[in-house]
């Protein structure tokens, strides 16, 4: 299974990070799919994750399903050099990490701004995209 990144569709910031990853992510590594889409909604369930998640970044991978600031750093990892160094930051405490994590996340509408449907990708990259 190529890992998933599904992220809030309709969140600036989500769809800031998703575009900065995919500009990193030379191998074409990752896949994308909104959180809104039946297409996460079925990922989700095939991945065996809670009914409940977060509503901003989660990671499906072969390891699991990641939330919060743990697919936040392991998806640094699987950028390569200099971002894979991001991941020395899990000797952070996690629940530090979340707490961070959890603050940007509950204000990212006001920071950011939202937009009022899902992102579309462009033509050069829409094959990675689930939905």
């Amino acid at each position: 299974m190529a890992p998933v990144i599904l992220f809030d569709g309709v969140c600036n910031l989500c769809n800031g990070a998703v575009t900065w990853v995919i500009e990193r992510d030379n191998r074409a590594y990752f896949r994308f799919a909104s959180l809104q889409s039946g297409a996460a909604r079925s990922a989700l369930s095939d991945a065996g994750a809670p009914a409940i998640m977060p509503d901003s970044i989660v990671l499906l991978d072969a390891d699991g399903v990641h939330v919060r600031s743990d697919a936040a750093l392991r998806i640094a990892a699987r950028l390569g050099m200099p971002w894979s160094l991001l991941s020395l930051a899990r000797i952070v405490p996690r629940v530090l990490r979340d707490a961070v994590y959890d603050f940007i996340a509950r204000n990212r509408y006001r920071w950011f701004g939202r937009r009022d449907v899902c992102m579309l990708p462009t033509a050069g990259v829409a094959d990675r995209f689930l939905d």
